[in-house]
């Protein structure tokens, strides 16, 4: 199942919640677009919820690290929420741990990045 998405605003953040296998196919290009569209529309955090994702390809690991790339160059940040036991052992194996933020669930990303107590 190739993967899907949607997303939403909240305050200064912005969702992308994905479903299926992130394998980098024709959906790669299209999350790095969407990311620097939010990016030109002023949002700074991104947070990726991979909650529904079963599998990440090493194209999808690129994926995830374009899309972090294009908002630490800007300033901004992607953090990841919500990973199953398969994706927390791919990130732990990949070291993708040590350079994204891993929240456990989407509601303690969004705490940390709206409002009042988001990081400037």
């Amino acid at each position: 199942m190739k993967v899907a998405y949607n997303t939403q605003r909240v305050e200064n953040s912005f969702i992308i919640k994905l479903e299926g296998d992130l394998i980098g196919d024709e959906a790669g290009p299209k999350l790095v677009e969407i990311v620097s569209d939010a990016l030109n529309n002023g949002i700074k955090t991104t947070i990726i919820d991979l909650g529904r994702v079963r599998y990440i390809s090493s194209s999808g690991i690129g994926v995830l690290i374009t899309m972090l790339t294009k908002m630490r160059n800007a300033g901004g940040e992607v953090v990841l929420t919500s990973p199953s036991e398969h994706v927390k052992k791919l990130l732990i194996i990949t070291k993708l741990n040590n350079i994204f933020t891993v929240y456990e669930d989407l509601s303690t990303a969004l705490k940390k990045h709206t409002g009042d107590s988001a990081k400037q």
